[in-house]
């Protein structure tokens, strides 16, 4: 037996909303749930996939592991492109 008065309320039909909409219900500990992300807007799920290149870091990579063509996105020393 669970302790008295030690455990949230349980709701076992808590909304969860993605950009305003109902998406799914669940149990929680709290009635409503507010997510970005969900499995039907995830790019695992929907099979899109989108790489999000912040500062060079995919370049840089692909370039460290011999992923990108040696003639295109050469960098000189200081960081600019050739």
């Amino acid at each position: 037996m669970p302790k008295p008065d030690i455990h949230p309320e349980w709701y076992p039909e808590a909304k969860v909303y993605c950009n305003g909409e109902v998406v799914m219900t669940v149990g929680s500990t709290q009635p409503e749930l507010h997510v970005d992300v969900w499995s039907g807007n995830h790019p695992f799920y929907t099979g899109t996939q989108k790489i999000i290149d912040t500062e060079g870091r995919v370049e840089r990579f692909m370039r460290k592991y011999g992923m990108l063509d040696g003639a295109e996105n050469t960098a000189s020393s200081d960081g600019t492109k050739k």
